[in-house]
């Protein structure tokens, strides 16, 4: 088994991952494979000094054709056919990922012309924070997704309080194109949203429609004056890939500061994890946006309610980690609100409890165009007759929910880092109890508990998320992390250990049963032990492997002289149910 701390540099690793929209997917089959055919791939030159560019020389030295240079990652994209691959492999120091894509499909429920429900902003204790002013106002947002449709006539992305347009720069990540940042929009439509997922993740976030009777006069955003920066990774049909979200998350890292400092991202996708956080390209580029200063919100994923579902880049360890919950539709009936059954659960390979939070995230309205978009268009009985409302169910709707909630803590105190927000966001989080006033969902299905927005902000939690992690020796390779969960391998059960290796109590321990409905309550006086001592990291060790018959162990063919299989295609629900 590989030794953790000190990656062999010379290992090669190809691995195909399907990149998701966390709605639900089905994976696009591509045409059968070609001897000498050009292929996509990501290729990275970690140890090198020079980066990128070694990554770029060493492709062209074997006859490939460099895409794009990704230097978040010391890596670029490239298209390589298994000649060159087999001379690639002859370099130094080089590694090779498979790129794959995957086209995304999502699901409603019909949304009721006159009643919707946006418990969301109560439910996170939004309401409270928009009555003393906090909306957003300084904070600047990026969205990576399908895009973002807004224009003239569509009030959910309305001007700020002084009159400038908020939605401040356009990036298409397919095309490598970046909109003229003056003019975002100058016709309907335009450079944006033809499919609807990030429209919808846009509207939840930061939309400023007030004019619907059903808002009472509230902003339907969580964050409604927030400057954003819409990234777009995903296409018309929903479809991306590891390279386009790479390329996304490059361009990030490298205008963070061009249009304002931005201060969240919102990841609401995701893929089924083929390697520890520290290998895959997209956890290692998202490391790199944190040790930066930008706080990255990321969806579980939509696989649960089975344990060890959480996705990528959810699986990284510094990340604020997002579970979707529900109000089962009875906004005024607390007893039957719980974790929606499709919410991905912990803990991950390496042992980290995940989610960290969860959010409303069940059958939620946002904006999305009929006439322009899509995925709208397709399913018209899951909008409103009357207005351009659509409801989707899912992680990404709860991953957005909290960006919105850490753009208020952000404008309240914009010094915050992002181990801090994460810190006071877990601190603030109420959990959910059953009638035994004991936790009603494990650690592992709800993290910390439901977000509070009121308590986020004005709480003062310290030194309690990322504790025993170095995200620079991380990123460096020299040292990586496992967390503290383990697996009884007679009974299966998942549990959380102290420092002394001694399992904790209540809560803690997770037999991987399911019960929907299974929240009576969420209390601020629950008080999860040990000081959040779930949420820290241990220099990894090969104890961490719990069992040998998952995917990550020794006998998975990666070594420098089998290439990893490409994934078989996968088929999965298009919806998500609603919950």
């Amino acid at each position: 088994m590989l030794r953790r701390q000190h990656m062999a540099t010379s290992r090669f690793r190809i691995f195909s991952i399907f990149l998701l929209g966390l709605l639900g997917v089905s994976y696009a089959v591509g045409s059968p494979r070609t001897a000498d055919a050009a292929r996509p791939y990501i290729v990275e030159a970690r140890q090198c000094a020079g980066g990128a560019l070694c990554a770029a020389r060493a492709v062209r030295a074997a006859g490939g054709a460099v895409i794009m240079e990704l230097p978040i990652i010391n890596g670029v994209a490239a298209r390589l056919s298994d000649a060159e691959i087999a001379r690639l492999r002859r370099a130094r120091g080089i590694d090779i990922f498979a790129d794959s894509s995957i086209a995304t499909q999502s699901s409603s429920t019909p949304l009721s012309p006159t009643t919707p429900d946006i418990y969301q902003r109560a439910m996170a204790g939004v309401n409270d924070l928009a009555a003393l002013g906090y909306n957003g106002t300084g904070v600047t947002i990026a969205i990576v997704d399908s895009g973002i449709l807004q224009a003239t006539g569509h009030s959910y992305l309305a001007d700020d309080m002084n009159g400038a347009n908020r939605l401040v720069a356009q990036y298409d990540a397919i095309e490598n194109v970046l909109v003229d940042a003056n003019h975002p929009c100058p016709s309907f439509p335009c450079v944006n949203d033809d499919w609807g997922h990030g429209s919808h993740v846009t509207g939840l976030i930061a939309s400023s429609n007030t004019s619907d009777s059903y808002l009472n006069g509230q902003p339907q955003g969580i964050a409604p004056m927030a400057r954003l920066i819409n990234v777009k990774a995903f296409d018309g049909s929903g479809t991306g890939s590891y390279t386009t979200v790479l390329t996304a998350l490059n361009w990030l890292l490298a205008n963070r500061t061009t249009y304002g400092r931005i201060g969240v991202v919102n990841l609401s996708f995701g893929a089924k994890p083929q390697s520890y956080y520290w290998n895959d390209p997209i956890d290692r580029a998202v490391m790199k946006l944190w040790q930066a200063g930008i706080v990255v919100v990321a969806s579980a994923g939509n696989f649960g309610p089975a344990a060890q579902t959480i996705a990528v880049p959810g699986n990284t360890p510094y990340v604020i980690t997002v579970g979707a919950m529900t109000d089962n539709f009875t906004p005024d009936d607390p007893s039957d609100d719980g974790v929606t059954s499709f919410s991905s659960a912990g803990p991950t390979i390496e042992g980290f409890v995940k989610p960290d939070v969860v959010a409303p995230g069940g059958h939620l309205a946002a904006f999305m165009d009929k006439e322009y978009q899509a995925l709208a268009a397709r399913y018209p009985q899951y909008g409103s007759v009357d207005r351009n409302l659509f409801v989707m169910s899912g992680t990404s709707q709860a991953a957005a929910v909290t960006t919105g909630v850490v753009a208020l803590m952000l404008e309240a105190n914009p010094a915050l880092t992002p181990d801090e927000i994460k810190c006071r966001l877990i601190g603030s989080a109420i959990a959910a109890l059953g009638k035994s006033r004991k936790a009603a969902y494990s650690v592992f299905q709800q993290g910390a508990g439901l977000i509070n927005a009121y308590d986020a902000v004005y709480g003062t939690a310290w030194n309690c998320a990322n504790q025993g992690l170095n995200i620079a020796a991380d990123l460096a390779g020299t040292a990586h992390y496992g967390g503290p969960a383990r697996q009884n391998p007679g009974t299966g059960t998942f549990y959380v250990v102290n420092a002394y290796g001694t399992p904790l109590a209540d809560g803690y321990s997770w037999n991987q049963s399911f019960a929907k409905g299974q929240g009576y309550l969420w209390n601020e006086g629950y008080l999860w032990n040990e000081g959040y001592l779930w949420n820290e990291g241990y220099l990894w060790n090969e104890g961490y492997l719990w069992n040998e018959g998952y995917l990550w162990n020794e006998s998975y063919p990666w070594n420098q002289n089998t290439l990893a299989p490409a994934s078989t295609p996968t088929s999965m629900e298009s919806w998500n149910a609603q919950e």
